[in-house]
């Protein structure tokens, strides 16, 4: 069954209709999404008018107002899909027994409901409501079930009166189900005492979305509620671009742009917000900046945690490498390099230490040896890395099992946070955590509580890739700090150094333009120049389906990755994922369209949140393996583990045919696509680049402006970010 979350393209600038009538029968009805299809007998239609919406309990007979558009699905023919959807209690005889009938109301089967409207007619709701006790007299009904009946009404009628003030308020029955199901009974309460709430606690409710809700509440733009809320996701935003703190200054233009009030309103609510703990002051770089509290309390615990570790013996007893290296180099046939060797000496002679460096400098070889080292030795060592794809290939390169963080720390759904922490730690003598350029604050807290006083923390990873996608920048600040033990692999072995992809990775991160293959030369890199983006699109389009297949024998949705700066734009990944599509998986024999996208079987999609109750993660790709029509889901293959998402909450699954560079950090494809414009400009940075040309293990193809490639390769837009660990480790 389609549930479609946009028009098509016919139906756009389509008025609003409105259509009423009396529910039929209830095909399909997902109580924890609300998503319903309906078979109306609709007021002034001859046949029976299917429906289309959300509502948290829906049963047949009920009389239904319902605003919306008109489509025609392919499958399903002429649909009415509901935007908001009001249902109220039936009045005749028939439909008050259909309603009664149909499951609805908790203890009535169809004959009761039929012997129960044969006793009260038309009065039959009247009679629940104001004289309950007269349902005894009906055959069948003693008073354990009356009360029940009476309880399931008294439970319906607070659903509507939720929903009618939601709907009276602006609130969308999609959204308003969410903000039901959140807040159960107390949706009323909450909303009324702080809608802001809902930007807090709901996803995909922003805060423009709460404040619309709270001016139609009474709130003022100057209201103090409002202000107070204001500030405080203002610097929520702030973390969203990596920042753990903000300037002062910054963040009261941040909180001026978003509310539209003076700012002298905005230092006043910065006061109080401060006097309320929510968020704190403090100094990065002798600049005063304001934290949210948990971030600033994480930064500091991490700092604690790891100098507590830094100056400690390591748990493993003394080791002779003289003897070791020649032990583990007859066993793997590989010898070390000088500048293994001194990484090698460095991380065996210390409870905390980093190994970083760029692709070909043999990390892969240099963890190895370590790893066989101390396993030799009878530590038990646990493996881990923030992605999914990145454990997995940790696991392919050591032979020893790597998990995510997520899944070491064992996540628990019902309380949040994970299950391993201080009194609960993990079960290993070393930890190796590799791809830490992705740790983000609240995750390297999580992971500092959760590793055992004894045991030794080894860091891998690039720090000159893209910083976390969360707040912080934990591997550049460890190094940075000069507090903690760091081992900076350079020399770029020869066999590595014949790969273009490498060479020129290093170029860039060298702030050099990278090189073209000479004519007729095999080569693993290719650059394409382009003029405009619009040329930038159809070529993208021809080397993904066409060139690359051609040339190297590769699947262009199993293994090409379109990589871009951005989401917007010409080229950026909403829009390729909407031409890419078009191409790569053009007429499905079924599909769903929701939140904008259409769901088909074999599309590429990506997770953009960390689900879990699904244990599906932020940047996991998986493929739709199917459409559950009769449940109401899209079935999503990750990495053979099959997962459902209801029609309802598709809102975080993304296509990914294109993603961003982004999200693509501690992933490697056969083949990779990256686009760079001028229209990126916000985004053109050499460690974006960098990241990006690094994920590509066979091919890859940069498609860009030569002057974009320039700035980018230059230094273009790296912004610092506001952490402060560095300062924690440092003291």
């Amino acid at each position: 069954m389609n549930e479609r979350g946009r028009p098509h393209k016919f139906e756009r600038g389509q008025p609003t209709e409105t259509l009423a009538g009396t529910i039929e029968r209830v095909t399909f009805h997902n109580a924890e999404t609300g998503f319903c299809v309906l078979k109306v007998q609709a007021r002034g239609k001859r046949d029976l008018v299917p429906v289309i919406g959300h509502a948290p309990a829906i049963g047949a007979g009920e009389w239904i107002t319902a605003t919306g558009v008109w489509h025609t699905d392919r499958q399903h023919g002429l649909q009415f899909k509901a935007d908001t959807l009001t249902a109220t209690p039936p009045t005749g005889t028939d439909g008050i027994e259909k309603y009664l009938a149909s499951g609805y109301m908790r203890g009535i089967g169809p004959a009761m409901a039929k012997r129960i409207v044969a006793a009260f007619g038309e009065g039959t709701f009247e009679i629940i409501e104001a004289s309950p006790a007269r349902l005894t007299e009906v055959e069948g009904i003693g008073p354990k079930r009356a009360a029940r009946i009476v309880s399931g009404w008294a439970e319906q009628k607070a659903v509507r009166e939720i929903m009618l003030f939601l709907h009276a308020h602006g609130v969308g029955t999609a959204r308003a189900v969410r903000i039901f199901k959140t807040y159960g009974h107390e949706a009323i309460a909450v909303m009324t005492e702080d809608p802001y709430r809902l930007a807090r606690d709901i996803r995909g409710i922003g805060f423009k979305t709460a404040d619309a809700i709270a001016m139609r509440l009474g709130l003022t733009k100057e209201s103090p509620q409002r202000l107070r809320a204001g500030v405080s996701f203002a610097l929520q935003t702030a973390t969203d671009g990596g920042h753990c703190g903000l300037p002062t200054a910054d963040l009261l233009k941040l909180a001026v742009d978003l509310l539209g009030v003076e700012v002298a309103l905005i230092r006043s609510a910065l006061v109080e917000v401060l006097a309320g703990g929510e968020v704190v002051q403090d100094t990065i770089r002798g600049e005063a900046c304001i934290f949210l509290a948990g971030l600033h309390a994480a930064e500091r615990m991490i700092g604690e945690r790891l100098l507590a570790r830094v100056s400690d013996r390591p748990p493993w007893p003394l080791i002779d490498l003289v003897k070791a290296l020649p032990w583990v180099e007859a066993k793997t046939g590989k010898v070390l390099s000088p500048s293994q060797v001194e990484a090698v000496r460095l991380v065996i002679g210390a409870k905390l230490s980093v190994v970083t460096g760029g692709p070909g400098v043999g990390k892969t070889s240099t963890l190895d040896t370590i790893l066989r080292i101390v396993v030799a030795k009878g530590m038990r060592v646990l493996l881990a890395a923030p992605t999914g794809r990145a454990a997995k290939r940790m696991t392919e390169q050591t032979g020893l099992e790597a998990k995510t963080v997520h899944r070491l720390l064992g996540i628990d759904p019902k309380h949040g946070g994970f299950s391993r922490n201080e009194e609960n730690p993990l079960d290993c003598d070393v930890l190796v955590l590799d791809e830490a350029s992705m740790l983000d604050v609240p995750l390297m807290n999580a992971l500092t509580k959760a590793i055992p006083g004894h045991a030794g923390l080894l860091l891998v990873g690039d720090v000159d890739q893209l910083p976390s996608v969360g707040p912080g920048q934990v591997l550049a600040d460890v190094i940075a700090s000069g507090a903690v033990p760091v081992a900076r692999l350079t020399e770029v072995f020869r066999q590595a150094a014949e790969s273009r992809i490498v060479v020129n990775a290093h170029r860039i991160n060298a702030g050099q333009m990278p090189e073209r293959p000479r004519a007729g030369e095999p080569s693993d890199f290719h650059l394409i120049e382009i003029d405009e983006p619009e040329a930038g699109v159809a070529t993208l389009i021809e080397v993904v389906t066409r060139r690359i297949p051609a040339r190297f024998g590769l699947d262009p949705i199993r293994d090409v990755q379109v990589l871009t700066p951005m989401q917007r734009g010409l080229l950026g990944a909403r829009n390729l994922n909407h031409e890419l599509q078009a191409v790569l998986n053009p007429h499905p024999a079924v599909s769903v369209e929701r939140f904008g996208w259409r769901f088909s079987p074999g599309d590429r999609v990506m997770e953009s949140q960390n689900d879990y109750e699904r244990e599906v993660f932020n940047g996991d790709l998986g493929t739709v393996a199917r459409i559950d029509e009769e449940e109401g889901a899209v079935i999503v293959s990750f990495d053979g583990r099959e997962v459902a998402y209801p029609y309802g909450e598709l809102d975080t699954l993304v296509p990914a045919y294109a993603t961003t560079i982004h999200k693509s950090q501690g992933s490697e494809y056969p083949a990779v696509v990256i686009p760079l414009a001028m229209q990126h400009w916000t985004m053109l940075a050499r460690n974006l680049l960098y990241t990006g040309v690094t994920r590509g293990k066979r091919l890859v193809v940069l498609i860009g402006q030569r002057k974009a490639i320039g700035i980018a390769v230059r230094g273009g837009n790296m912004r610092p970010r506001w952490t402060k660990l560095r300062e924690w480790l440092a003291r």
